[in-house]
């Protein structure tokens, strides 16, 4: 991705071109074009992360657009699902993080901006991947009246770390993914980049623009 793109979704002047991998051998393969089945999945955008213990400032900018995807989502029938940190002190990851999103406090909820309604579905997290020990990929699979999701569309936090472990069990699953690129965030711009990257080249996901996703609903 030019720099100067990076730069204007994230306001903070030239992006670093640094390419780590090699994408031209990165092709999304898109298996699932003659029946294309969405679902909109929102990684981790809770008040701990966004505004609370392990903020990430680079968040808040994208929350609108994040909101407008979610939206269109809601708008075309497609699925919206939230995948959330929910941590006890007996998680392992506290070992990691920290006491974050803790079970039943504020800082474990949606923020206020992209507060989930009555037909999304919470899906409650202990580690880093969405799909690990818990009710995602059952609910998944009940969606599109039976049929199941066959395509991710994944936004949140973070790029490197939740987003890239949501994708990888979704890439073993044989889920097609899409990352929202103005929709994920990391904690520097380099996590950000490196981590993009990594999800194109490892697992060959599509990284587009919330406005050009919404078009395929």
């Amino acid at each position: 991705m030019p720099g100067w793109f990076l730069a204007r979704i994230h306001g903070q002047g030239p992006a670093d071109q640094i390419n780590v991998y090699d994408l031209e051998t990165a092709v999304a393969p898109h298996v699932y074009n003659n029946d294309r089945r969405y679902a909109v999945l929102v990684v981790d955008m809770l008040h701990d992360f966004v505004y609370g213990k392990i903020k990430c400032d680079r968040a808040v900018p994208m929350i609108p657009r994040s909101a407008e995807l979610i939206d269109s989502a809601r708008s075309a029938g497609v699925p919206v699902l939230y995948s959330n940190d929910s941590h006890t002190r007996k998680d392992f990851e506290i070992e990691r993080w920290g006491e974050h999103a803790m079970r039943g406090t504020k800082g474990a909820r949606v923020i206020g901006e992209l507060r989930p309604r009555k037909k999304d579905l919470q899906i409650l997290k202990t580690t880093y991947s969405s799909f690990f020990n818990t009710r995602l990929e059952r609910e998944l699979k009940r969606t599109h009246d039976g049929k199941g999701s066959n395509t991710l569309v994944i936004s949140g936090l973070h790029t490197d770390c939740c987003v890239r472990h949501t994708t990888a069990d979704a890439f073993f699953r044989g889920y097609e993914t899409i990352i929202a690129e103005d929709a994920v965030n990391s904690f520097t711009e380099l996590q950000y980049r490196t981590g993009l990257q990594y999800l194109k080249f490892w697992y060959l996901a599509d990284t587009l623009p919330t406005k050009k996703i919404s078009k395929l609903f």
